[in-house]
């Protein structure tokens, strides 16, 4: 449990609504002042690889936590940390992906205004999301989720 009340941790929104809406906002800011990037069909390309890097990523990150018996959506229960694959190398895969995916929308999209908003997405995630989720994951496991933090960067 924690200081909310509920076995989860409390983060201020579903993560992929969080990228969704700074991508919506960049959009809307992109039809109001429009600013492109001018990369063309090499920016589709671009994005579009971006893209499926981010969406390869989640996959392979979720099927991971399933194969943990672990809930990956942040509403519900953790019953498992997952260390092993992805997780090796990053304790967010998941927001990886999704910022990988994000930054391809915007490159194929031609919209400079989504990827310079990339940057705050990042900061409300690391504040809403993954620093309540660390603060649950370390009350829920403690000394095994602390001994994983220690010895897995965030990032990459």
């Amino acid at each position: 449990m924690t200081e909310h009340g509920k076995d989860n941790p409390g983060v201020i929104a579903i993560p992929p609504l969080i990228y969704l809406g700074f991508l919506v906002l960049g959009g809307a800011l992109d039809y109001t002042w429009p600013v492109g990037l001018g990369a063309g069909a090499v920016g589709v390309l671009a994005g579009a690889a971006l893209f499926a890097l981010g969406g390869a990523i989640a996959f392979t990150a979720i099927r991971q936590f399933r194969r943990a018996g672990t809930n990956f959506k942040t509403h519900e229960p953790s019953t498992a940390i997952v260390t092993g694959g992805l997780y090796r190398h990053s304790r967010n895969p998941m927001y990886i992906a999704l910022g990988l995916a994000y930054a391809g929308i915007a490159v194929a999209a031609d919209g400079l205004w989504a990827l310079a908003l990339l940057a705050p997405t990042l900061v409300v995630v690391h504040h809403g999301v993954i620093a309540r989720e660390e603060r649950y994951l370390e009350g829920k496991f403690g000394d095994e989720y602390l001994r994983y933090k220690a010895s897995v960067r965030r990032w990459l």
